[in-house]
């Protein structure tokens, strides 16, 4: 089993933290991982993505033309990546701020309001989990639980009060995916 992911969005929105997260569960879980992120000179603000490969087999190379799973956080990463979605892949849209549909009809598309979910659980901040969440309950590659502890190893010690917050988002994330 070999996934690829993309994760994009505004340098700021936490695309490049939760490429990590996904990471670093996939870890915990005994596979071969790459993460590569990519990212203008701007930094925040500016675009930035990463590419995520979770393997049973060692990953050959961290490079991703073609992705199993692609989280859009903004409008010009929906438009620059919607087209590297495999067919029978999953996009996962952030309606929050991105007023477009999906052209394509041969992936699977999720709208995820992804600021209004975490705003609902009282975690602003917390937009990329819940975007996250809503990835993991059409693409489960780890449990809630092992997602959890990726990320509270990744927030470490300083940030560990976060963890709660982004358990709520990420749950809720995965709720509204369902419906």
């Amino acid at each position: 089993m070999t996934k690829q992911f993309i994760f994009a969005g505004f340098g700021g929105q936490g695309m490049l933290l939760i490429g990590k997260f996904v990471a670093m569960a996939s870890m915990l879980n005994g596979k071969h991982v790459s993460w590569l992120p990519s990212y203008g000179p701007e930094m925040r603000g500016g675009t930035a993505n990463c590419s995520v490969i979770v393997s049973d087999e060692e990953v050959a190379s961290p490079l991703v033309d073609k992705a199993d799973v692609i989280v859009a956080m903004n409008a010009p990463s929906l438009d620059k990546f919607e087209q590297s979605v495999k067919p029978g892949g999953l996009l996962v849209i952030n309606s929050s701020i991105i007023d477009r549909k999906s052209v394509r009809d041969d992936i699977q598309v999720v709208y995820c309001d992804a600021m209004g979910i975490a705003e609902s659980v009282g975690n602003p901040k917390g937009a990329n989990v819940a975007i996250l969440g809503a990835m993991l309950e059409k693409e489960p590659i780890v449990d809630v639980d092992t997602m959890t502890e990726a990320i509270r190893l990744e927030l470490g010690e300083r940030k560990l009060k976060f963890l709660e917050g982004n358990k709520k988002a990420l749950v809720a994330g995965m709720e509204a995916a369902r419906g």
